[in-house]
């Protein structure tokens, strides 16, 4: 089977411009290119390789990210299958949550508790807090902002549910994908409390582990998660 690179691009489901900067970027190479007229052409194996991008991108992962991946001379296709599998699987799971959180709220009901949860977490954390870092300028950056705290402690309880999707995966703490994550967590930290350097990330990343309370609250998205972020962070931190 061989395709041009409209045919193929009507089968796939992208536009022919989208394959024309895949191909520059070398995640995903013509099978042949014509020498006089420079046409290209797409075959099987082309169809099987774009089939592995479609699915590391329905995992939101970036096409830098994907690119590295299946161009790693350690890339085994099958357990890079499995692995998908498994963060579908996981990713579906979420999905469903979040779709019976709407029906919740469609029926009055009140699913997620996320400000009440938050609230008692601020009380309790609150005083000890200021003890540990009221000197700092972090803090202080934190006191003067006016962020919506419940909405805040949602996004980075969705970035801990992404790093036990990996976690459950078996993905590698020093993987390119957790380190990926590991940004995230920062910048959310960051654009939503204090300057989050990766001085102040590396001690998160041991509290996380050492106090059973922070321990807990991680591990609710799965047990292990904890101990997982604060590897992904001390890897990052190197």
């Amino acid at each position: 089977m061989k395709m041009q690179i409209k045919e193929f691009a009507q089968q796939i489901g992208v536009s022919v411009r989208t394959l024309h900067y895949y191909d520059e970027i070398g995640l995903l190479k013509p099978s042949e290119v014509d020498a006089q007229n420079g046409y290209r052409f797409y075959d099987e194996r082309s169809l099987e390789r774009m089939q592995e991008i479609l699915f590391y991108r329905e995992l939101d992962f970036s096409l830098k990210t994907i690119a590295q991946i299946l161009l790693s001379p350690d890339y085994d296709k099958q357990q890079a299958l499995s692995r998908q599998r498994k963060l579908l699987l996981a990713k579906k799971e979420r999905l469903e949550r979040l779709i019976m959180a709407i029906d919740s709220v469609e029926k009055g009901e009140c699913f997620m508790k996320t400000k009440n949860e938050y609230e008692v977490l601020k009380s309790q954390y609150a005083e000890e807090a200021k003890q540990r870092w009221g000197n700092t300028a972090a803090y202080k950056e934190f006191e003067q902002r006016h962020t919506d705290h419940s909405q805040a402690a949602a996004l980075i309880d969705a970035v801990f549910e992404e790093f036990a999707e990996l976690n459950r995966a078996g993905v590698s703490p020093d993987s390119e994908p957790a380190k990926i994550t590991v940004e995230k967590l920062q910048q959310c930290i960051t654009d939503n409390f204090y300057t989050c350097t990766d001085d102040i990330l590396k001690g998160l990343g041991q509290m996380y582990v050492t106090d059973d309370r922070f321990r807990k609250n991680i591990d609710r998205h799965g047990e292990g998660t904890a101990e997982f972020v604060s590897a992904c962070i001390k890897s990052y931190c190197k």
